[in-house]
């Protein structure tokens, strides 16, 4: 699958809305290929004490959900369709989840990819 193909995927489950007036959601969408060739999706939840999460720990989660746990790519898309570079909380997040994330494959900017190893220049794991 592209980076295309799962900008687009990232983009379509982008929907702003507020839940209440403590949380907010959808504003950032995220998509994440798995090693099975499965797409997973996810959107971020934004709370008033910071207890909510990203679009990518929300389709991280779905994956783990559905027995996977490799990454292959991944791509994160603001509200007006930029794309966003994980969090720091999310780049560590996704490579603890197996050995080989750190090889996955991130779309950081149009027509930029990198790895998450590059992401995480001083992994404490190392």
């Amino acid at each position: 699958m592209s980076f295309d193909e799962l900008y687009e995927r990232a983009k379509a489950v982008l929907n702003p809305r507020k839940l209440s007036e403590y949380a907010e959601a959808g504003g950032v969408g995220a998509a994440i290929l798995s090693e099975g060739g499965n797409v997973y999706t996810g959107v971020c939840i934004d709370t008033a004490c910071s207890m909510g999460f990203c679009a990518e720990h929300a389709a991280a989660a779905a994956m783990i959900t559905a027995g996977q746990n490799r990454v292959l790519k991944m791509v994160a898309v603001d509200w007006d369709g930029s794309i966003l570079p994980p969090c720091g909380r999310c780049r560590e997040f996704i490579s603890q989840l197996h050995d080989e994330n750190i090889k996955a494959e991130v779309m950081v900017a149009e027509g930029r990819v990198v790895t998450l190893e590059q992401l995480l220049p001083y992994n404490w794991k190392k």
